[in-house]
């Protein structure tokens, strides 16, 4: 969906649904107790409302739910440090609140490895994380890197989910 379209999106009740379950999946692969970073939507987490209200009117509210559900949860995390804070390990997860929010920071660190798991299906669902690379089919230039790491993360797990 649009940029403007994921902002109108990220209500309070979606984002409290998503964070719930992220706790849910993590959990199912051996996570005990997840903690889970929410991405602020505006910059600077809008700054008590200076650039935009959507962090009072819906993020903090959706994430102190989940902290009454029991949920490890924090944030808005302003998304320009999230990222880094999140590569250093202190978060088990990071919900974004549009698509590029999170996969920006995601390519950045590394391109060709960076994959989409998808959980809350009867399977976990994996795909290359730089799209369809039209621009390039048929071509015989595509690398394989993406595909071999998407198959491979998928696999552990898999194999951490079933053995939980």
């Amino acid at each position: 969906m649009s940029v403007v379209d994921a902002c109108k999106y990220a209500s309070k009740e979606r984002v409290l649904e998503n964070v719930v379950n992220i706790d849910k999946e993590l959990r199912k692969v051996g996570i005990e107790n997840p903690l889970i970073a929410v991405a602020a939507l505006n910059p600077h987490g809008g700054d008590n409302g200076l650039f935009g209200t959507e962090e009072i009117t819906d993020l903090i509210p959706a994430v102190e739910a989940a902290k009454e559900l029991g949920i490890n949860a924090v944030g808005p995390v302003p998304a320009d440090s999230v990222f880094n804070i999140g590569k250093s390990g202190k978060y088990d997860a990071i919900l974004s609140l549009y698509h590029d929010q999170g996969h920006i920071a995601c390519k950045t660190l590394d391109f060709e490895k960076s994959v989409t798991l998808t959980f809350g299906l009867p399977f976990i669902r994996s795909s290359v994380d730089h799209g369809t690379a039209f621009d390039i089919a048929g071509k015989g230039i595509a690398g394989c890197v993406s595909l071999i790491e998407s198959t491979k993360v998928v696999s552990e797990y898999a194999a951490k989910q079933h053995s939980n």
